[in-house]
């Protein structure tokens, strides 16, 4: 029986150096720009000390600090469409005041008052804000091959789209309204790892649809379960950890994976006029268009033989290596 021998030290930090640099080198633009801000949020943290600036405090998804006008809006995706509801509200409120004092500022935050007490902000900004460097590292070693994948599936923009839009909102407002009117609760919550547990919860259905159970001893588990298994496990092991926000991005996925949210992706024919009219593809580094997507309009894999009709192997097509 051959005897297969281990590299060198040496060798084997510079073939897996080798190969973390060049799959660093192809995470396409979504992906980085995240990483980029999870390390910057990380770095604010930090900085934020001798402003005295609570970086934590301020981005971190409060349920208390939580406002009608947030859920309503923040459904909606979008500051933009609030603050055009705002804009409207001052024209209508009696004596026209209501935007003048809404973009006041104190003393305790820079920020204009309106966004202090709506806080629409924290359903973007808590996934970004982490607790410490530990927390940081873990939740971007997890998220990143997860979000490279999703990202060179559906392209950038729906990727961008989905995770500032309802990948956000909805488990954020999950989260809040078991938190808040449920347990009767006002946990705070920061970190990536509710998109980890989304994404998990995603590629867990796609693998079901193609492999229903794993066995174990004499005992056929659905494959779905794996990702809710991991999420007890997690609760277990770090009992610090958000066990309602992980089940919250867990269930989205879920939704996600069976076709239940697939309306929330932008149309494909605006990604495709937005993309032309800006020229992204030509402009942007990195960015995965439309047409330059891994696996097809939602996962749909291109057939065997419309790939070999092209002269292309069916391997190479997924882009490299998970």
């Amino acid at each position: 029986m051959p005897v297969q021998t281990l590299p060198t030290s040496g060798a084997a930090v510079t073939f897996n150096t080798q190969r973390t640099r060049a799959y660093l080198m192809k995470l396409p633009l979504f992906t980085r720009a995240t990483i980029l801000i999870i390390i910057l949020t990380w770095i604010l943290t930090l900085v934020g000390k001798s402003w005295s600036w609570d970086v934590k405090t301020w981005g971190a998804l409060i349920p208390d600090e939580i406002g009608i006008a947030t859920c309503r809006s923040s459904f909606f995706s979008g500051l933009w469409i609030w603050s055009c509801g705002v804009v409207a509200l001052g024209r209508t409120w009696p004596e026209g005041r209501i935007w003048e004092a809404a973009m006041q500022t104190n003393e305790e935050t820079p920020w204009p008052w309106i966004l202090t007490w709506a806080q629409i902000y924290r359903i973007n900004t808590f996934p970004f804000i982490h607790l410490n460097i530990f927390h940081t590292i873990l939740n971007i070693v997890a998220f990143t091959p997860l979000l490279e994948r999703f990202e060179h599936e559906y392209g950038t923009l729906t990727a961008v789209a989905l995770f500032f839009g309802p990948f956000a909102t909805i488990p954020g407002l999950m989260y809040t309204f078991v938190e808040r009117y449920i347990l009767h609760s006002n946990t705070a919550v920061m970190g990536a790892s509710m998109w980890v547990f989304l994404l998990l919860g995603a590629e867990a259905i796609r693998t079901y649809k193609t492999n229903p159970y794993f066995t174990i001893s004499t005992y056929n588990i659905p494959t779905w379960l794996t990702p809710l298994l991991l999420v007890v496990v997690t609760a277990a092991l770090l009992p610090s950890s958000s066990f309602l926000g992980h089940l919250a991005g867990l269930l989205v996925g879920y939704g996600w994976g069976f076709g239940y949210l697939k309306f929330l992706a932008p149309p494909e024919w605006a990604l495709r006029f937005i993309e032309g009219k800006l020229n992204l593809l030509g402009r942007l580094p990195h960015y995965v268009s439309v047409d330059q997507k891994t696996f097809g309009r939602f996962g749909v894999l291109p057939s065997s033989a419309s790939a070999a009709e092209a002269g292309i192997p069916f391997a190479n097509v997924s882009g490299g290596q998970r």
